[in-house]
């Protein structure tokens, strides 16, 4: 059989045989095969050059992808499984883009820290798991991890707690801590990091005041002496309000 044409076509090469058939290939097809100048080929060679055809058609989707963004090695194999390319081709795949420096792990789990670290609000520990759920080596993690600078941290949790506190108003203290520990810790803090951070910010107590004084004064029109002082200690529990303050404020009122 031969080759009647071979005419590019933006980044391929449009390939017409002499029965009329079209194959849509490769410079790497196309020099492997020395299509240039042998334009003879035969079933088995016509064989051939279709499943290189292929095999550079997946490789190159892979590469559109780390040209997009850096990738993990585990999510370039996941996005040609998606594709339905067998594992031996997606092993060939994997080694020629790492051979190429397309895919290094070590150098994803930098970049990837130093975006999410600099880019977003993320915290060590969020970053450390989604880079353990790209199956990045631990090795590589740690030592990405352990560059993270740890002033930038304490600025995120100050920011977020700063932010928290103007936005929950209607907190008891003690309550709004404790959610602010909690979101912090569930974007990746550690919870020693944050309590430290919260013994420096300001929560003002004088709206919670006001708060625990209309409970008192409701609860002074129906209860006396010990029983208002145990509803009263109950009430101000069940708000949110911690032992600490409540003691605070009963030892004002002088009911114990």
């Amino acid at each position: 059989m031969k080759i009647e044409k071979i005419k590019k076509a933006g980044s391929k090469y449009k390939l017409t045989l002499e029965n009329k058939e079209v194959i849509n290939t490769y410079d790497e097809v196309i020099i492997k095969h020395n299509l240039l100048y042998n334009k003879n080929i035969d079933n088995e060679k016509l064989k051939q050059i279709n499943l290189d055809t292929r095999y550079y058609e997946n490789y190159n989707k892979a590469l559109n992808l780390i040209n997009h963004r850096l990738r993990s090695e585990s999510e370039i194999k996941e996005a040609l499984k998606k594709k339905q390319v067998s594992e031996e081709e997606i092993s060939k795949i994997i080694n020629k883009l790492k051979n190429a420096g397309f895919i290094n792990d070590e150098a994803f789990a930098k970049a990837y820290t130093n975006d999410k670290i600099n880019l977003t609000l993320d915290g060590p520990n969020k970053i450390k798991k989604h880079l353990q759920k790209l199956k990045v080596n631990d090795e590589y993690i740690n030592n990405a991890i352990k560059q993270i600078d740890k002033e930038i941290v304490l600025n995120h949790i100050d920011k977020i707690i700063n932010k928290k506190i103007k936005a929950n108003t209607k907190y008891p203290p003690y309550m709004l801590k404790q959610k602010i520990i909690t979101y912090l810790i569930n974007l990746g803090y550690s919870k020693s990091d944050i309590i430290m951070q919260l013994e420096n910010a300001k929560i003002e107590n004088q709206n919670f005041e006001k708060e625990m004084e209309k409970v008192y004064i409701k609860l002074n029109k129906k209860y006396q002496d010990k029983n208002l002082y145990l509803k009263l200690k109950n009430k101000l529990y069940s708000k949110g309000f911690s032992n600490e303050e409540i003691n605070e404020f009963i030892n004002k009122k002088q009911l114990n």
